[in-house]
């Protein structure tokens, strides 16, 4: 993923909320962030999980993920 479609797919999110955000686990920016800060926290988890190997430094798609993963959680 690129600096711009990560942009853009922060844009989706903004608009994925205006459309829905009453299904959003996390209303408010409040809430939103805690849960990016803790999702972060956790991420190791959640590769294996997914059966995928940790970024060592992070990316542009680890930092994508963690902001999709921020909307449900908790």
């Amino acid at each position: 993923m690129t600096r711009e479609s990560l942009a853009a797919m922060i844009y989706d999110l903004c608009e994925d909320f205006q459309r829905r955000g009453e299904e959003w686990e996390n209303r408010t920016v409040e809430d939103y962030l805690g849960a990016l800060a803790s999702w972060i926290t956790d991420s190791p988890g959640s590769y294996r999980h997914l059966g995928e190997e940790m970024p060592p430094n992070g990316d542009w798609t680890f930092f994508a993920r963690a902001l999709s993963a921020a909307v449900i959680y908790e």
